[in-house]
């Protein structure tokens, strides 16, 4: 991480626990609010005279207090933990596998550039770019498993692997676990300015400083969420509306493409659809990001410390073997070998 000196840099599955570690626990306390923003997301405008359903269930949510209470009204409070358990194994794998990246890439970067001063903004951003992007082609069947969790009525919705085998029974078989793959792979722009835009700020607000307090990082990783929130949030619904079960006016056909979604979006919404749910999105991603950040902050402290640790115990061990060899040496007695 910048800031750190290279005796107290983490190595990369290091970084991976911390940043998985912290995102299990932030999405955990969050979670209710990424319920209610997929619900907002995947459901289609309708005049109060329609009689078309919302494929999330047979209420049409209109606000997110209005989807909360629904929602809490149809499946009662659990209703707002439906799927958590496939959500947050995704959430560990996307953000161990990311941070793991993150990692390796930034290093090699940094270990191949002559002048030793921060990546630019640009740099930032593509380093996050290739690191989200290699993640996302292992992760994204537990994303897409997730969504259709979410997004079915109560009536309808299955366990992790029992949905996960009604994805390969559809039409697109195998691939559609993979399905929205394209999408993804454009929204790796999102965590690229989240962690772009948090690095850029680290170096600017609070330039070589180690550690940040845990305010510190929460304030940090706020900011950096919400520009990438606001910059990508059509990329965000166009992918939901992709991984969901299709709208009932389609009569089960699945959407094929990212602009078939935006497409049909605005045909039926208008522009301002493409941004539908931002509001729990921004403050799913605040709370989240924040406290990420904030845990994996203190967790990497806590690696750091324990290397230290190790080391020192390491080199007291080796002090001790020198100092026996070196006295049996002046005695002229044979080594020992402990």
């Amino acid at each position: 991480m910048a800031g750190q000196s290279k005796v107290d840099a983490l190595p990369p599955w290091g970084s991976a626990v911390a940043g998985s570690a912290g995102a299990v626990l932030a999405n955990a306390l969050v979670y209710p609010l990424d319920i209610v923003k997929t619900r907002l997301q995947v459901q289609m405008k309708r005049s109060p005279a329609s009689a078309a359903a919302n494929p999330a269930d047979d209420e049409h949510y209109n606000s997110t207090i209005d989807a909360i209470t629904k929602i809490v009204k149809a499946d009662g409070v659990s209703g707002l933990y439906a799927g958590m358990f496939g959500s947050l194994i995704g959430v560990a794998s996307t953000n161990f596998a990311y941070f793991y990246w993150y990692t390796i890439v930034r290093t090699l970067y940094l270990s191949y550039r002559k002048i030793n001063t921060p990546p630019g903004t640009a740099i930032e951003l593509s380093l996050g770019a290739v690191a989200g992007a290699i993640a996302q082609l292992f992760t994204i069947p537990v994303a897409v498993v997730t969504t259709r969790q979410q997004t079915v009525s109560k009536h309808e919705r299955k366990g992790l692997i029992a949905t996960g085998k009604d994805v390969i029974d559809s039409e697109d078989g195998w691939t559609g676990l993979w399905r929205g793959l394209k999408a993804s792979l454009v929204l790796v722009v999102n965590p690229a300015i989240t962690y772009g835009a948090y690095q850029r700020l680290r170096d600017n607000l609070y330039p070589g400083k180690k550690t940040l307090r845990p305010h510190e990082a929460f304030i940090l990783g706020s900011m950096s969420k919400a520009l990438a929130t606001i910059a990508t949030q059509p990329l965000i619904v166009a992918k939901v509306g992709l991984q969901s079960k299709p709208p009932p006016i389609r009569n089960g056909k699945p959407f094929k493409t990212f602009g078939e979604v935006m497409r049909y979006i605005v045909e039926h919404e208008g522009l301002l659809g493409l941004f539908k749910g931002i509001g729990p999105q921004i403050m799913k991603g605040l709370l989240v990001q924040g406290f990420l950040m904030m845990a994996k902050e203190r967790i990497e402290l806590v690696f750091i410390l324990l290397f230290r640790y190790v080391r020192q115990v390491r080199a007291d061990k080796l002090q001790k073997l020198a100092d026996y060899a070196a006295e049996k040496a002046r005695q002229g007695g044979p080594l020992l070998a402990k």
